[in-house]
């Protein structure tokens, strides 16, 4: 089935975005934006309905829009390479994140049971921890 000349709307609806997204994505240079022919209304198609996708894909992955523009670049899959190297980028980063989300839950253990412990004292351990910076 073709889909032409979408206006703004029909094509959000078709992506599952906002227009104001759409938008967005046309102010930063991830999506084109068509000409406004003589009646007023840009029309969209499929390869827009397809780019949104991949851009809301990549940001599902964890990748920014930067790097989402990087991918962009790369988009004829003649560069895989390339992409790898982003992706191995993220996947690190990922797993950084993860060590500190490991560390994090950690820290509130600790004080989380320290405040069951402390709940006849007049301080609460976790906003004293706070308090010092801990």
């Amino acid at each position: 089935m073709s889909i032409h000349g979408l206006t703004i709307g029909k094509l959000a609806r078709q992506a599952e975005v906002n227009v104001e997204t759409i938008r967005y994505y046309q102010r930063r240079g991830l999506l084109r934006q068509p000409l406004k022919p003589g009646d007023g209304a840009r029309h969209y198609d499929e390869q827009d309905i397809a780019r949104l996708r991949f851009i809301k894909s990549a940001q599902r992955l964890g990748f920014t829009l930067e790097e989402v523009a990087q991918l962009l670049r790369l988009e004829d899959g003649a560069h895989c390479a390339d992409a790898r190297v982003l992706a191995e980028e993220k996947l690190a980063d990922v797993r950084a994140r993860l060590d500190d989300l490991h560390n994090i839950e950690s820290a509130l253990v600790g004080l989380v049971r320290r405040c069951r412990s402390a709940s006849d004292t007049v301080a609460c351990p976790l906003i004293e921890a706070l308090q010092k910076g801990r």
